[in-house]
Formats: C-alpha cells, sequence, structure tokens
C-alpha cells in the first residue's frame, strides 16, 4: 500500500472546498475514534456521493429486489418476516439510521435500537422519529466494541454500509450470531471489496479509461470546485489512517466471516467496482433527471460496470442470512 497518492493531494484540496479547514484540522486528533466520528457525524454534510443519483438507487432495487421502485426494506419484511409482529432488530453502526427508520414504519417491528458513535446524526433520526410518532425506534450513543449484547436477544440484525468499518470482523460475525435467535436474520447490504480502499490494477486503468475517453469535460468538474477529475489513483496508507482509520479496515474478510457463521438465503452482487471510482465527486453531474444527456452516459457508465463484474467480483454485496 503506498503511503501517499496523487489522489491524496487532490482530495485534500477538494475537502478544504467542500468541507473547510475545521474538518481537516480535525484529522490530526490523536484518538482514532475521534477521527472516525469527525468523517461522518455532520447532518449538513453537503457532499456529490455517487450513491445520491436516482438511477443507481433504482439499478440497486433492481438488483436487490427485483423491482427499481422497491427498496429493500419492505422486500426482506414481505419475504421473509410476514404475519410476524413484535419483532427486534439492531443496527450496529447505523449512522444516519435512514434504513433503520424505515424498518420501524413497518408493523413487524417492536424494537428498532440503533447504535453508533454519530451522535448528530442518531439525534436527527430520533427527532425525525418522535415526528412521526416511531415509539419503537431507538438511538444509542456507543462504542458498537463496547457494547453488551444478550445472546439469541434479536430476530434481525442490520449492516448497512457499516460492518466494513469493523476491525476483528470474523468476532463481530460471531458475537451477531449469538445475539440472533436460532430462526433470526442477518440482513446485510455493505461493502465487501479491496481493504484500506486499495484498488485492483484492473479497476484503476478501466475508470480511468473511463475518465479519459468516455465522460465529456463538463461531466468532470469536481463538487463545488474547478477541479476537473482526470484520473483515479486511490487512496495511500496516511489518507486512510487520518481521515478515518475505520474505512474498510477488513472488509475483505467480510464474505469469508459470513460464511463460516452464517448460511446465505440470498445475495446479490450491486456492484460498485467502477461507479465508485468513477463517480467520486463528480456524482451531482448525474442527479438531474431531465438531462438526456447525463442519463444517456450514466447508462453507459452501467453497461461498462455490468461488463467489468463478469471478470471480477463484486465490491458491494446484500445478502439475507440465517446462523449455522
Amino acid at each position: 500500500m503506498p503511503l501517499i497518492t496523487p489522489d491524496d493531494l487532490l482530495e485534500t484540496l477538494a475537502k478544504l472546498r467542500q468541507r473547510g479547514l475545521p474538518f481537516l484540522l480535525s484529522k490530526l486528533r490523536l484518538s482514532a475514534l475521534a477521527r472516525t466520528r469527525s468523517a461522518f457525524d455532520d447532518p449538513a454534510l453537503r457532499a456529490a456521493n455517487w450513491w445520491q443519483v436516482p438511477a443507481v438507487r433504482r439499478r440497486w432495487n433492481q438488483r436487490m429486489t427485483g423491482s427499481p421502485t422497491q427498496p429493500y426494506e419492505p422486500y426482506v419484511a414481505e419475504k421473509y418476516l410476514a404475519g410476524r409482529t413484535g419483532l427486534r432488530l439492531l443496527s450496529l453502526g447505523s449512522g444516519a439510521a435512514s434504513h433503520e427508520l424505515a424498518f420501524a414504519r413497518l408493523p413487524h417491528f417492536a424494537e428498532v435500537r440503533c447504535v453508533d458513535i454519530a451522535a448528530r446524526l442518531l439525534a436527527q433520526a430520533a427527532a425525525t422519529a418522535q415526528k412521526e410518532g416511531l415509539r419503537n425506534f431507538q438511538a444509542e450513543v456507543a462504542d458498537v466494541n463496547a457494547l453488551a449484547i444478550e445472546p439469541g436477544s434479536y430476530d434481525v440484525v442490520l449492516f448497512h454500509s457499516a460492518l466494513h468499518h469493523f476491525h476483528n470482523v470474523d468476532g463481530v460475525v460471531a458475537r451477531v450470531r449469538r445475539a440472533l435467535r436460532p430462526d433470526g436474520l442477518l440482513v446485510l447490504n455493505d461493502y465487501v471489496g479491496p481493504a484500506r480502499l486499495q484498488w485492483t490494477a484492473a479497476q484503476l486503468a478501466e475508470s480511468n479509461r473511463i475518465l479519459r475517453d468516455v465522460l465529456p469535460r463538463g461531466y468532470r468538474v469536481r463538487y463545488l470546485s474547478r477541479q476537473l477529475k482526470t484520473s483515479v489513483s486511490g487512496p495511500g496508507l496516511w489518507r486512510m489512517r487520518l481521515a478515518d482509520p475505520s474505512e474498510a479496515a477488513e472488509s475483505d474478510r467480510i464474505v469469508p466471516a459470513l460464511r463460516r457463521h452464517f448460511q446465505p438465503l440470498e445475495e446479490a452482487a450491486l456492484g460498485g467496482n467502477i461507479l465508485t471510482l468513477v463517480l467520486k465527486d463528480i456524482a451531482h453531474h448525474f442527479t438531474n433527471e431531465g438531462n438526456a444527456e447525463a442519463q444517456a452516459l450514466l447508462a453507459e457508465l452501467f453497461r461498462l460496470e455490468d461488463a467489468f463484474l463478469e471478470k471480477h467480483p463484486s465490491d458491494l454485496l446484500f445478502g439475507v442470512y440465517r446462523p449455522l
């Protein structure tokens, strides 16, 4: 893993414009937990994230549920929890808890417990739950690694873009298995690609080809910047440690851990191998559904990623699992 890359310098400048000097200075804190918290715990954060693109969300829905308009929360409930009520759900590393709120709105759950270190995001989610009258929603600010979980106490455990932030992934997955009742479910929607976001040579080559040959100049201007995105090199070790020490810490160990402790009931490859790299910081150009050129370019990006996935394992995985 390189200590520093061209992307480190370019993205530091981009973050300075997008989030300001105080955010960059927060990365000099000695506490790794504090640096992780600063990366996420900002309800007012403005960024060009590729998962904000409506067509990307429809693509994921199609792969997870078979319908571009159906999210996975009601799909899981209808398929696996039909006729059941009074259920308990635990979400570890819930962040803003938007998916947990979606589960809490369903009639199946008596309790949806969200645990994270991001106090401001959880407070915002709790306020939403209170406004909607969701009395089954609980927000708990805590370090999941120090959390006491009674064995056999939950019907569903959820990891949404969370498990890849944990160290000792096998130990965490084993704890989850013990926390579930015998007929319980683990629901996963997460990044399972290269650890520390060390993109493969094939990913970098194809992403850089697309930036060079497929996307017009006007679609490569970074968010809140005049800076042009011309290439992708991936992050270096120093930036990964400073920006968020938890990011993709053991992401490559997630699938092996799942295989040791759980039986997959279904899995869906969501991709992300190319879209993550290409659309980072330029995704805002593709959110306007009325821009025919942008949507045509996006469709071509989807086609190119699908071709890539024919020969490479998916970086994003959705799955529903039973304890072994």
